[in-house]
């Protein structure tokens, strides 16, 4: 199963090109598109609740394992370099820029745009991934790309084998009731391997479970592995006691208060002590203040562009995280809103 989110500006032809890879289904701030042929099964998530919150965006990137960065002809707008540096930031490894719109163009503003754009992205997690020109009309490329789409999702699935064997985790990002069943979950199986009648907990609000059945692209099956899309009917707990984000585990850290181990994008803005900032990890996500900044042991009143710190974040919210967690910051007042990544201390 491969999984990608689909990502740019809201004029960057992402979500016709989305409707091409596959059948429209469930519609929340992300849209999801479902694709299956032979062995090939293909789940495209596009953020459509982005630009106008960065939250939707968070959640595609968090729920795929590669990323289309959309480009048109125009170039990079604010929405499109704000993508980039969510990417950075998270380290996101597989992805490919795809030039919409190439039939609108001219072959050497392609090249040109596709020059521009591997200058702008070099240093960062987008240095190396592949460039692919398609048409939003006549949707010349499109079987290029699925084929490099799948070559890269073969290459994910090999990376994902190796965390068959941790303590299993999964990412819920839908919880429902259904008639005659209970609660049932939608979710990605983010390490281990899951199994019909574990017996896991329901994180941040500790809330013990059992997974009664498990499928997969609306097959049951008896275990699911790492990188997983999966549907979840659980026993021992009620859909109105699980939301997007919770993480189904069996020990997490839950916390209010954060002590991170950060840096700041070098096309951040500054921050200052007592500054309300937005905090993400996975698909949970919190207001925190920041109450002391510490640059190499020493207090300061400041965090600037590109330097590294310790930050002491309070919040009202409970997140559960592990410990390799990465952490995302925003400042939601801003026009470039994400402003920094951190693991805990």
């Amino acid at each position: 199963m491969t999984k990608i989110a689909i990502i740019g500006s809201e004029k960057s032809g992402k979500t016709t090109l989305a409707g091409k890879l596959g059948k429209k289904g469930n519609v929340t701030d992300v849209t999801m598109y479902d694709y299956a042929k032979n062995d090939s099964i293909l789940t495209t998530i596009d953020a459509t609740g982005y630009p106008v919150s960065v939250k939707p965006l968070i959640t595609a990137l968090n729920l795929s394992d590669i990323a289309l960065l959309c480009i048109p002809p125009s170039g990079l707008d604010p929405q499109a370099a704000e993508c980039i540096i969510a990417l950075d930031l998270m380290q996101y490894k597989h992805g490919i820029v795809v030039l919409t719109k190439a039939d609108s163009t001219y072959p050497f503003a392609v090249d040109e745009l596709k020059a521009k754009l591997q200058n702008i992205t070099k240093g960062t997690a987008l240095e190396n991934w592949d460039y692919m020109s398609i048409s939003t009309t006549s949707f010349e490329g499109m079987e290029e790309l699925k084929e490099l789409i799948f070559e890269m999702g073969a290459k994910v699935d090999k990376e994902q084998r190796e965390l068959d064997e941790l303590s299993p985790r999964i990412m819920i990002d839908q919880s429902f009731n259904v008639t005659g069943i209970g609660c049932v979950v939608l979710g990605v199986v983010e390490q281990g391997t899951i199994n019909m009648k574990d017996k896991m907990i329901a994180y941040p609000t500790k809330k013990e479970l059992e997974i009664r059945s498990i499928q997969m692209h609306d097959v049951d099956v008896k275990s699911a592995p790492a990188g997983a899309r999966v549907g979840l009917a659980l026993k021992g707990i009620q859909s109105k006691d699980i939301d997007r984000g919770f993480v189904v585990s069996k020990e997490e850290t839950v916390a209010t208060d954060f002590v991170l181990s950060c840096r700041v994008s070098p096309l951040a803005k500054s921050f200052n002590v007592n500054d309300m900032l937005h905090l993400y990890v996975g698909l949970q996500s919190s207001p925190v203040r920041v109450v002391e900044i510490t640059e190499a042991g020493n207090t300061v009143e400041a965090a600037n562009p590109g330097k590294e710190y310790t930050l002491k974040l309070e919040g009202t919210k409970e997140i559960s995280y592990i410990k390799t967690d990465r952490f995302i910051l925003s400042n939601l007042d801003e026009k470039q809103r994400f402003i920094a990544y951190g693991h805990e201390q």
